[in-house]
Formats: C-alpha cells, structure tokens, sequence
C-alpha cells in the first residue's frame, strides 16, 4: 500500500538548514524550561517517598482507590496490586511525614470504603539516597543504549552514519524532556521506558533510510549524496508514514482510554513517535552532508 506517488521528489535536504534552526529552538525553549524550574519534576521514583501497604476486608477497585487519593490531592500516588486484598501505594513524602501519610490513607480509604474495611500492614521511607540512584541508573540506561548504537551502526555502516543517528537520538531525547518540562509532567520509571522506546523507534526508521542511501550510492556512484540522500528519503517516504501513522493512532488510544497508570508514558511516546519521525527526515540522515569532500559529487539538493 502507497499514499505518496512513487515519482514524487520532495527536496528535503535544501530545507535542512530551516528544520535544524527549528529543532535548536525547540531544544532551547526546552532545556531554558528545566533551568527555570531548577530541573526535571521527579516523580516518587526518583525523589522518594512514604510507601504504605494497604490490607482491604473486600478488594477495592484500583480506580476507584486512585480516585478517592486524587480528592484528596494524592492523584500521583503509584498504586499496585499485591493480592490477597492488599495493595501498595507510594506517595511522595518528606523525611519524617510517614505517620501523617499513612494516618491520611487510612482516613480518606475509610471514608470511601467503610471503616473497618481498611487497615495498614506497613508503613516504610523511601529515602532520596534510593532516588537519586534510580535516577543515576535511569540515565545510565539511556546512555548505554546510545553507546551500543553508536557501534552497531559503526559495524553495519560507517562511522558518519552513526554519528548521524546518535544526533538524531540526542535530539528526540532532548525535545522530549524539554516538553515534559514546559507542560510540568513528573519524570518516573514508565517514562525512561517510554524514552528508550523512542530511541528504538526513531532508530528504526533511520536504519530503513540508511539502507536506502546505501543502496543507491552503491547503484548511482556518480551522483551526488544530496541526490541520493533525497531519493532515499523519497522512496521510504510511503513507509515511513504507514509505520508512523499507525504507530501514532495506537498511542493516541494508549494517551486517552489507557487511564492515568500509563498516561505520561503514553505522552512522551506520542511526542517521540512525532519528533522521531522528523528526525530520521531531517536530522540523520541531512547530517551526513557535513564535511563531505569528494570531486565527482557536487551536492545540489535536486536531481
């Protein structure tokens, strides 16, 4: 199945120049929010907090647990289901407040369930030292991830095609936190699992465009890499927006009948699918103009 024409020759990399100003200014504007707010809204997850384990005469519904905490300003309490009608909620917290936390819990449940249909079995700190470890190990992941790229794409192409792709990332990673950071959204676990998804994602459609280019400088060595580069983006063009816009409609399900549980997860997915897209367009693949320097290619951005 095609929706674009098999001739058509959009000039893209002419308008490199246009899309990389646009993609700095995003960046910009993102990373201008994360200065500031004094850095990234940690969620529980990172900035720790009071974990309380819940015993229930009748299991409750996870909803409607999260509805009554969310009354009473606790709506980004992370809520699991244990069995045996128990149930752990995690509620950020400073040092020291794990009584009131816990004496708050068991009031609102009460009020929503009945008394005497809720008890508390534990009450523990989860200390900052644990969330600034998560936090470390959540970067950590991120960048090992962008370290084995960098060599899989060295070993499968060239160097300068992993370079292009490693920028490519940077950047999805960058405008990503930067829109979390302007909309004010808290940074979790789900949400590094969504962005090292958006890095597979945006590295697949890169590696597609990649295989193209390498194929038709193998077929036309006389052109030059602008030519090639455009033909390239051209003749996947078709997948790329049947990949993406399929992609994009099962997120956009995921952002608005998935609930709260997955709600920033399914956000960052939804703007890393989009900027994803852009990217392997735009920024991976126009980057490997930079220092090109060979005699038989003059690269004219048009056939």
């Amino acid at each position: 199945m095609e929706f674009i024409r098999p001739e058509i020759n959009i000039d893209f990399v002419s308008r490199r120049r246009i899309a990389t100003i646009f993609s700095l200014v995003f960046i910009f504007l993102g990373m201008a929010s994360l200065v500031l707010k004094g850095g990234p809204r940690y969620g529980i997850d990172f900035a720790g907090g009071t974990l309380v384990q819940v015993r229930f005469e009748r299991m409750a519904d996870i909803g409607d647990i999260r509805s009554a905490l969310d009354e009473r300003g606790m709506g980004s309490s992370i809520i699991q289901s244990l069995g045996d009608n128990k149930v752990a909620i995690r509620v950020k917290s400073g040092v020291g407040e794990e009584d009131t936390v816990s004496d708050d819990i068991s009031d609102i449940l009460s009020a929503r369930f009945g008394e005497g249909g809720v008890s508390i079995d534990l009450v523990e700190m989860v200390g900052p030292q644990v969330g600034a470890d998560m936090r470390r190990k959540g970067m950590l992941s991120i960048v090992y991830a962008m370290v084995g790229i960098l060599i899989y794409i060295t070993l499968r192409f060239q160097f300068r095609f992993a370079l292009g792709a490693i920028a490519a990332l940077i950047h999805d990673v960058l405008i990503t936190i930067g829109v979390f950071s302007f909309f004010g959204k808290e940074f979790t676990l789900p949400v590094v699992a969504a962005l090292l998804t958006i890095i597979g994602y945006s590295l697949n459609d890169t590696i597609v465009v990649y295989d193209r280019i390498r194929e038709n400088t193998r077929r036309s060595p006389r052109d030059s890499l602008a030519d090639i580069i455009n033909s390239s983006i051209n003749q996947t063009l078709s997948r790329t927006i049947l990949t993406s816009g399929t992609t994009l409609l099962v997120v956009l399900c995921l952002f608005f009948l998935g609930g709260e549980v997955i709600h920033d997860f399914s956000f960052a997915l939804l703007v890393g699918v989009v900027i994803g897209t852009y990217s392997s367009i735009y920024i991976a693949s126009p980057i490997l103009l930079l220092g090109q320097r060979s005699p038989n290619r003059k690269g004219s951005g048009r056939r």
